[in-house]
């Protein structure tokens, strides 16, 4: 074999470089009608839900939250981690939509591990999301409506915006990132905001449901409250550890004075 034919292209990473990709996870959930609460759905089960991770761009006229866009050129795999209740509690999608459907009655943590293709050459990321049922008033406070109003105002939204962001990605992966540029965001949002959202931005229209969907503007707050958080808790962090130094020099000097 020549020497030519053995040459192998290793792949090299773009040196400072970064790219991003806009992501949402969450879920939507409704009540279940009196009609559908029959075998084989377990008699205590109360909601019919879908859990995802999609783009965070919507589709136009769309009643899907995000998911305009193919998320598999980066993304290989996503697990999603039910309740131990529920029969193969662990559920691994391999292609788009990446989501699981089934109905439950309780609220509860599920954990969504995101695998990326092989080209990619990244490490897995885990993200946590409170699945929820139920609605929350303006002022935070959980509301559990009847089932009448519930089938009125319809689905339960509730989804979080997040950036997967590639830092100094392989040559081929960036082609690859490049040749698959994200839907943009609206400028403005055109429907209410998810329910996470609703309680900061006063959003009145999510008292009669909608399909939320999110925009650059929405970004930008989520962005900015962000900033505001990690100051608040730098700020703490400083405060406790004044306090923890002020109670070694303290505990310095009775020592001193019990060895005196």
């Amino acid at each position: 074999m020549s020497a030519e034919r053995a040459r192998v292209r290793v792949p090299f990473r773009r040196q400072n470089l970064t790219i991003h990709r806009p992501i949402i996870y969450g879920n939507t959930a409704r009540i279940l009608t009196p009609e559908e609460r029959v075998e084989p759905v377990p008699a205590e089960h109360t909601h019919r839900w879908t859990v995802a991770v999609r783009s965070a761009a919507s589709a136009p006229d769309s009643d899907i939250v995000g998911g305009a866009d193919d998320l598999s050129y980066f993304i290989r795999r996503v697990n999603f981690k039910l309740h131990d209740t529920y029969p193969t509690p662990n559920r691994s999608i391999d292609k788009p939509p990446f989501e699981v459907s089934e109905t439950g009655w309780g609220e509860f943590e599920v954990q969504i591990r995101i695998t990326f293709t092989t080209e990619a050459g990244e490490k897995p990321l885990t993200f946590y999301h409170h699945l929820k049922l139920h609605p929350w008033t303006a002022t935070g406070e959980l509301e559990i409506p009847s089932t009448e109003v519930a089938l009125q105002k319809g689905p339960v939204h509730s989804w979080q915006y997040d950036e997967i962001i590639f830092v100094e990605p392989f040559s081929n992966f960036l082609t690859t990132l490049v040749a698959h540029p994200p839907t943009p965001m609206p400028a403005v949002r055109r429907r209410p905001a998810p329910f996470h959202l609703a309680h900061l931005a006063g959003h009145e229209e999510l008292k009669n449901g909608g399909v939320p969907e999110f925009s650059q503007a929405m970004e930008k707050e989520e962005a900015s409250r962000l900033q505001q958080a990690k100051r608040s808790v730098h700020l703490e962090q400083e405060k406790w550890k004044d306090i923890l130094a002020d109670k070694e020099r303290e505990l310095e000097g009775l020592q001193k004075l019990l060895s005196g």
